[in-house]
């Protein structure tokens, strides 16, 4: 007996409406994503195989390389809070523009009277490296000890929170140098505070 031969028809499947979710994704995601600006002190921090993260709020970063330290807050609030003592304290006026900058700003490292230079420039040409000096921290002038007072104050004044401090040092830093941040913390009775590092796979056990 004959076998019968079913006819085979072409299938196409109508991919118009998953292209164009596929381009309103892509559209969605490029709107939203921000630009990460370039670190302006980069630092190669030491390995460890630690995996505690960092607060997400309440915390003030010390950045240690090359003999400078760079200091950020988290929180626009705490930011502006913190420089509005900052001005108060050395006699400075800063305009609303420059305020809103700093908010946006989540490390420098400049004396304060350098500040406003930094605050005119745009985030790109303000990261360059090598274009801040460091926050000064030295027995003279130490404006590091004032920018930790002040915004300590700031952060009890916003969040009713003692804030957090990390130190991010550069694996090639100088113990010394690491050690007079410490020092500044601990003359304010800060005793505790984080180290960041780089992570690192755990050796392999038999």
């Amino acid at each position: 007996m004959a076998k019968l031969k079913m006819s085979k028809k072409a299938t196409s499947i109508d991919m118009t409406a998953m292209c164009d979710v596929a381009f309103l994704l892509l559209t969605f995601f490029i709107l939203t994503a921000t630009a990460k600006l370039p670190e302006p002190l980069p630092v190669d921090t030491p390995s460890s195989t630690v995996q505690t993260k960092l607060p997400e709020n309440d915390l003030a970063t010390l950045t240690v390389g090359k003999k400078k330290v760079f200091f950020g807050v988290k929180g626009k609030e705490v930011r502006l809070k913190t420089l509005d003592f900052m001005a108060q304290k050395y006699n400075i006026t800063f305009t609303e523009k420059e305020k809103l900058e700093f908010s946006l700003m989540e490390e420098f490292g400049v004396p304060i009277e350098a500040l406003k230079q930094i605050l005119a420039m745009s985030g790109s040409d303000r990261n360059k490296e090598g274009l801040q000096p460091g926050i000064p921290h030295d027995s003279i002038n130490n404006q590091l000890k004032d920018w930790i007072y002040t915004a300590r104050q700031a952060n009890i004044d916003v969040s009713d929170k003692e804030l957090n401090f990390a130190i991010k040092g550069d694996a090639r830093e100088e113990y010394p140098q690491i050690k007079k941040i410490m020092d500044i913390l601990q003359d304010q009775k800060i005793n505790s505070f984080n180290l960041v590092t780089g992570l690192r796979a755990k050796p392999k056990t038999n």
